[in-house]
């Protein structure tokens, strides 16, 4: 047998052997299941905060129903006010479900918002919202794991105010993202949110 012909026929033993191999591959991955996405935003975790009677009140405190938080401060002067009566006035339109959600107020002004402050500022909306304070390395600790932003701002006169997130975070019962309420939503939008955030979280 020629050296043309033994030559031949391994080429084409390899590229039998090679076919199989990319097949035996092909089938292989087909048989693995990729790697699937919950499709859930990591958003929300652990947290040590002082709620208005100086009292700790961590994320577990909040198990076990829905829960709507935003974050602001008390000092804010149209964000939080504006949010704060939107939400006071979905709980009115709620009626008794509104029992079913903790309505949640996280100050991220360490420096001037204690639990007496939140507890005088809220209950010029309704006294049903929780208010939530700490340290600034408390805030910090929380908004990371919420996943929101806020900032000092310097002002004239060596004052300050805090630039923060705007949305409502809606978190299920067993504390796992839901979804949003965007700053000036349409109210029956956002209502409707709150009534599946009951049905569904």
């Amino acid at each position: 047998m020629s050296g043309r012909i033994v030559g031949l026929i391994a080429a084409a033993v390899l590229a039998i052997v090679m076919t199989l191999a990319a097949f035996s591959i092909l089938i292989d991955s087909r048989r693995t299941p990729a790697p699937q996405s919950t499709g859930v935003a990591t958003v929300g975790g652990p947290f040590t905060l002082s709620g208005t009677e100086g009292q700790e009140v961590t994320e577990k405190d909040l198990l076990g129903k829905p829960s709507a938080v935003f974050f602001g401060f008390t000092f804010c002067p149209d964000v939080c006010p504006t949010t704060l009566f939107e939400l006071a006035s979905l709980m009115e339109q709620l009626g008794s479900d509104a029992d079913r959600i903790n309505f949640v107020f996280v100050s991220v002004d360490s420096g001037r918002d204690g639990p007496k402050e939140m507890k005088e500022y809220l209950g010029a909306f309704d006294d049903r919202i929780i208010g939530l304070t700490g340290t600034e390395e408390q805030i910090d600790v929380v908004t990371k794991a919420y996943k929101v932003y806020y900032a000092r701002v310097p002002v004239e006169g060596g004052d300050y105010t805090m630039d923060h997130t705007a949305s409502v975070l809606l978190m299920d019962s067993n504390g796992q993202f839901f979804g949003t309420m965007a700053y000036e939503e349409a109210s029956d939008v956002m209502l409707a949110k709150l009534k599946r955030l009951i049905g569904e979280g």
